[in-house]
């Protein structure tokens, strides 16, 4: 069989054709390396043969030139690196002379010029590829499709390669790049791959940025093509500025003027993609501020002035950004999955970076909008607001805070029974945070006698529900715990009672039954019932010591249940499942063990032992 009409059969919907002609292309690879290598480059190289062969040549050139594994590309380098000079140089002349000639993108040779030279460049290697690719970008004369494939190969070799190894080679990079980022090039293609080449080569481009000329050059092409028209070049170079502000904030006071604006609108977008990078960018710019306050901080205790210190961007941009954020905190989707990244949550990481980096200062700009909905009649409105206040709760001090959480729990506790899942869901989040950061407040008995039944209500709501519901009933067992621990302690340092005594065995066998739920892979439900039901019993008292004893002798049972049902099981998926449920029962076994008095060791001993060295055994020999 023809090597075309191989090749034609790997990207082939059949799976044995494909099959078959993979299998023969391993063979001819390993059997003879150099002339594969340079008969691939020729189809590919070669405009008679069809678009779809020439593809698969292509990938399969770049397959045998690159891997993910470590193991396997060193091999491959070496491979590479061994054959004759004559043989790379016919392939490296071959793909190169494919740039430009292809008519469909993304180019495949571009891919393979990047793996050759990440390939040669650290052995100093074909040193004048980046020279002849800066050359074809910044040639009038040359084609549309030549000058993008060109940009595609630099950035590709800027994202694959070690940094330092092309720090020498900055100032051609850049020089394509810039090129082909400005203005006033027509082809959004070109515009698009430059913006993508920037994005990979700004770590490695401190020298140039450390120059004013050479960083004004860069900002400008950077800071207009976040204008483009094109949604796919406005992404990209938003990204850029996203990345720029995080490695080079030091230099980038006398652009704020710019990038102000730039960011606003880009977080007002009604793109998406373009939301996300406008709300990154002050994401970064918090967390930049917050790296710089511990440092300054460090710097003071050592009597010494701080390398860097923050501008305090955030802070001054608060008033601008809480409006923009708070109204997106409200453009959730009713069908949200909760894995989906989308600019409403990125708001509330953005809104929860901005009161660590702000403090007390978050708190005027956006308490209007928390108490103005949290009865709002959308549904959208009243879980932005519980968001918002969620949020902002690592900001004020604890003054501020306590007179906060105060004013707004009984709302929130009672959206715990709001009639949208989304609302009851933020609600329980929201109230395992208030125990996480205000532990006088939750433990008050005012405060525990509506939010006690709340949260049993909840932990039998939907699994995403009750999973925040669980973190908010351990969160409140430790504030509890450790209430209680500041009262006193015994020798081994443990309260005699504290203010969930009576309801602890309630909780616990509450969280067990939420165990059992036949719903409890949802969410990752079971697996944060029986965390929680860990610290549960972790921060408890002396006087719930009982529940302790009888909690260990249910955990014995359940684990002595699953392992007579796993002699029933044939299929390796039940059985991992099993196994996972074993290995949690287990864990919870080890919390339960920890609380347990020496003298009830005689008792359980015996069981425990039993149940673990059948699980071994069961693992060693399956």
């Amino acid at each position: 069989m023809a090597q075309e009409e191989l090749l034609e059969l790997v990207l082939f919907p059949d799976p044995n054709d494909q099959t078959l002609a993979l299998d023969y292309l391993r063979r001819a690879c390993v059997t003879n390396f150099p002339e594969f290598t340079k008969q691939l480059s020729t189809v590919l190289a070669t405009p008679s043969y069809s678009n779809f062969v020439r593809q698969a040549a292509g990938l399969q050139l770049k397959n045998v030139l690159v891997a993910k594994e470590d193991a396997t590309k060193n091999e491959y380098l070496t491979r590479w690196l061994a054959l004759p000079v004559d043989v790379r140089e016919f392939v490296k002349q071959n793909v190169v002379r494919t740039l430009g000639t292809e008519p469909f993108r993304p180019s495949i040779a571009a891919q393979c010029v990047a793996a050759i030279a990440c390939a040669e460049i650290p052995s100093q290697m074909w040193p004048d590829v980046i020279t002849h690719l800066k050359d074809s970008v910044i040639a009038t004369n040359n084609s549309e499709i030549l000058r993008e494939a060109s940009l595609e190969a630099l950035g590709y070799i800027c994202q694959d390669i070690c940094g330092t190894l092309l720090e020498r080679e900055s100032n051609q990079i850049l020089t394509a790049i810039v090129h082909g980022l400005r203005k006033d090039e027509p082809s959004n293609h070109i515009r698009l791959a430059a913006a993508n080449a920037m994005l990979n080569s700004i770590e490695f481009t401190k020298h140039n940025f450390s120059r004013e000329n050479e960083r004004h050059m860069i900002m400008q092409v950077v800071c207009e093509s976040s204008q483009c028209p094109e949604t796919a070049v406005k992404v990209v170079a938003m990204q850029c500025l996203v990345r720029i502000m995080s490695l080079y904030y030091q230099f980038m006071e006398q652009y704020m003027d710019a990038l102000f604006p730039i960011s606003l609108n880009a977080m007002k977008s009604q793109i998406n993609e373009v939301a996300l990078q406008g709300i990154e960018f002050w994401s970064n710019v918090c967390e930049e501020e917050i790296s710089l306050s511990v440092e300054a901080e460090e710097a003071r205790e050592q009597g010494r002035a701080p390398e860097n210190v923050s501008r305090h961007y955030a802070r001054g941009a608060l008033t601008h950004l809480i409006p923009i954020l708070s109204e997106t905190l409200a453009k959730q989707e009713e069908s949200d999955d909760e894995d989906d990244w989308n600019p409403a949550k990125a708001a509330g990481v953005c809104i929860m970076l901005l009161a660590q980096c702000t403090g007390d200062s978050i708190v005027e700009p956006i308490l209007p909008f928390i108490q103005q909905h949290l009865k709002n009649p959308s549904w959208r409105y009243r879980e932005a607001s519980i968001m918002a206040f969620g949020s902002i709760l690592d900001g004020p001090n604890e003054a501020v805070l306590t007179q906060l959480v105060e004013s707004a729990l009984t709302s929130i506790i009672a959206s715990l029974s709001d009639p949208q899942l989304q609302v009851r869901d933020t609600a329980a989040w929201c109230i395992g945070r208030v125990c996480d950061t205000c532990e006088e407040v939750v433990t008050r008995q005012e405060i525990l006698a509506p939010m006690l039944p709340a949260l049993s209500t909840a932990l039998q709501q939907e699994p995403r529900v009750a999973a925040n519901v669980c973190w908010a009933i351990s969160s409140l067992a430790k504030a509890a715990f450790d209430m209680a621990c500041r009262q006193g302690t015994d020798n081994s340092g443990q309260p005699e009672t504290y203010i969930l005594t009576s309801c602890f065995e309630g909780m616990v066998n509450e969280l067990i039954k939420a165990t059992d739920r036949p719903d409890a892979h949802v969410s990752n439900l079971r697996i944060a019932a029986y965390e929680t039901l860990m610290e549960l019993i972790k921060n408890s008292p002396k006087d719930c010591y009982p529940v302790v004893q009888n909690t260990t002798v249910i955990v014995l049972r359940k684990l002595e249940q699953l392992l007579n049902i796993e002699n029933s099981l044939e299929s390796l998926s039940d059985k991992s499942q099993l196994r996972d449920l074993e290995s949690l029962l287990c864990a919870t076994l080890q919390s339960v063990l920890r609380k347990m008095r020496p003298e009830d060791t005689p008792y359980i001993g015996d069981a425990i032992m039993q149940g673990l060295l059948q699980i071994m055994q069961r693992y060693f020999d399956p």
